[in-house]
């Protein structure tokens, strides 16, 4: 269940659901995501859906995986990414086969050093974690042209949009765990008057939610 066969059916299921970006597509191909679930749940590893990773949280769907790294590939290759929300590591591990850099902060310990270790094992250098509340974002290596969120918060957090790039772009999920959660494409925007957040809501999506305290 973990063969390139079951690998090359997950990517089919994905170009038919809209996926367009090739590079994207190859890296999704050839990166193990059963490194990146519980034993237990590796037989599931290529299905296009979320799984378990433990501690309330989850791996997401390879669909919204593909869908939040295409878009954010969509207006050029960002020199440097900041993930809020490392969890199993696998959207960093993607992001980092397509950009030059990328940082991931995670609240929970055991997570953060279980994608450490996954990271070393698939020979992967270009990212750099940090065990720190995610609402706070990473302001030493700010401003970022590109964020991506992988948790939602019922509205997006301001220190987040303070650490975005003039022109930058931020993909992320908002709602509540009870309503309806819809990802948004955020862009950083000169105006006459200054700059502004503009806000383009792209599709319904089901997250975790956001939680600001950190867990050891």
């Amino acid at each position: 269940m973990t063969s390139q066969r079951t690998r090359d059916r997950l990517i089919e299921r994905l170009r038919e659901k809209g996926i367009r970006n090739e590079e994207v597509l190859r890296v999704m191909q050839t990166m193990p995501r059963h490194l990146f679930v519980d034993e237990a749940l590796s037989h599931r590893a290529y299905e296009d859906s979320a799984l378990p990773i433990g501690h309330g949280q989850t791996i997401s769907q390879p669909f919204t995986v593909a869908r939040m790294t295409e878009i954010l590939l969509s207006r050029g290759v960002p020199e440097k990414v900041l993930e809020v929300g490392t969890g199993s590591g696998y959207q960093a591990a993607i992001l980092s086969r397509l950009v030059p850099q990328v940082l991931s902060v995670e609240r929970i310990a055991p997570l953060i050093n279980q994608a450490r270790e996954r990271f070393y094992a698939l020979n992967i250098h270009n990212i750099t974690l940090k065990h720190s509340d995610g609402s706070w974002g990473w302001p030493q290596y700010a401003p970022y042209p590109a964020i991506i969120v992988t948790a939602a918060p019922e509205d997006v957090p301001k220190t987040l949009l303070d650490q975005l790039a003039p022109g930058g772009i931020m993909i992320i999920p908002v709602g509540s765990q009870s309503g309806v959660q819809k990802l948004f494409l955020i862009t950083r925007t000169a105006t006459a008057e200054g700059e502004e957040f503009v806000r383009t809501e792209l599709d319904p999506v089901k997250f975790v939610p956001f939680m600001g305290s950190i867990r050891k």
